[in-house]
């Protein structure tokens, strides 16, 4: 927890380490249900402490695979790729979860905003935010980071 006091700047826009690294090479441990999971550092600032990862600099900002993406925590699945579309917002954008129950919304007022946050619904990691100015028929936009995600070809089960 040193590090993070020391060397995460955190802001609005995203987190960034002091050093110039991505926070990549370490990891620490987290429990997802009865299993433990390891985590890069990035990984676990974003989902168990609710930062943001600086725009355009995710895995999956550009991705163009078919498949599921799942949280990294708990490895639920959470967003299909035929929902996920270009929002030139710097992080993964989606018209809609895979399905009802998939993720939970609160309240996020951090920040002197007034934001709608969105966690995994089966392990409560942060995931994001959900925005009323999507392209799909709900018009919502779930602006995801992509350190909170891992991906699943659909051709792996």
């Amino acid at each position: 927890m040193a590090r993070l006091g020391a060397a995460l700047s955190a802001t609005v826009g995203g987190i960034g380490w002091a050093d110039g690294g991505d926070g990549v090479g370490e990891t620490r441990t987290v429990r997802a249900g009865d299993k433990e999971k390891e985590l890069t550092e990035l990984q676990y600032v974003v989902t168990q402490e609710a930062a943001t990862e600086r725009p355009f600099t995710g895995i999956y900002c550009d991705h163009h695979g078919d498949g599921v993406y799942r949280c990294v925590v708990c490895e639920a699945p959470l967003f299909d790729s035929g929902t996920k579309f270009d929002s030139g917002t710097g992080w993964p954008s989606f018209t809609e979860p895979l399905a009802q129950g998939r993720v939970k919304e609160k309240e996020d007022t951090s920040h002197g905003m007034r934001r709608v946050e969105v966690v995994c619904a089966s392990c409560d990691a942060h995931l994001g935010h959900v925005f009323p100015d999507g392209p799909g028929p709900a018009g919502l936009r779930y602006c995801i980071n992509s350190a909170s995600l891992d991906f699943g070809e659909r051709d792996e089960g």
